[in-house]
């Protein structure tokens, strides 16, 4: 039995826990796996990684494989290692490309990376997948506030204090 846990996305990545929507896939039959996005969920990103790697070498099928490929796609993009985020979301995304975590995991990069263009096809890509995932419709907010930020109209009155 596999257990989904809620997101954790670190400000410019928001810190969020998100029900229904897991960001970090617990699978019980690989201790290393688990325990790795456990650490991970807790917000120890080198330690969850490495378990996440030591899970992955002993991986026995390609459901564990994959759950730790999400897993280090977003564990590295929450500790700012962009490269290698985007290179364990590509491996993940060319074996299955319906991981709708990973496409969340490269918008966040891409709109952290100023690189708009990429972000919005990576949205793009995880919105079809799953149009009501709740983090998913927060990285459209980032993107939109990054690309298309809300200008106050305030008036500031700078008259004389002293006149009423």
């Amino acid at each position: 039995m596999m257990t989904r846990l809620t997101p954790l996305v670190a400000l410019l990545l928001v810190s969020l826990a998100v029900a229904d929507e897991p960001r970090w896939i617990i699978g019980s039959a690989n201790s290393d796996i688990a325990n790795g996005a456990r650490a991970l969920l807790g917000g120890r990103n080198e330690v969850g990684i490495r378990l996440t790697l030591k899970g992955l070498e002993n991986a026995n099928n390609e459901e564990q494989e994959e759950v730790a490929l999400s897993n280090l796609c977003a564990g590295y993009t929450n500790m700012g290692d962009y490269d290698t985020a985007l290179r364990y979301c590509d491996i993940l995304l060319q074996r299955n490309d319906r991981v709708w975590q990973a496409y969340n995991s490269k918008a966040l990069i891409f709109i952290n990376t100023r690189q708009y263009d990429k972000a919005e096809q990576a949205l793009l890509k995880g919105e079809a997948i799953n149009p009501d995932a709740r983090s998913m419709k927060i990285a459209r907010a980032l993107y939109l506030d990054a690309t298309q930020p809300v200008i106050p109209e305030v008036e500031v009155d700078d008259r004389d204090p002293n006149i009423r």
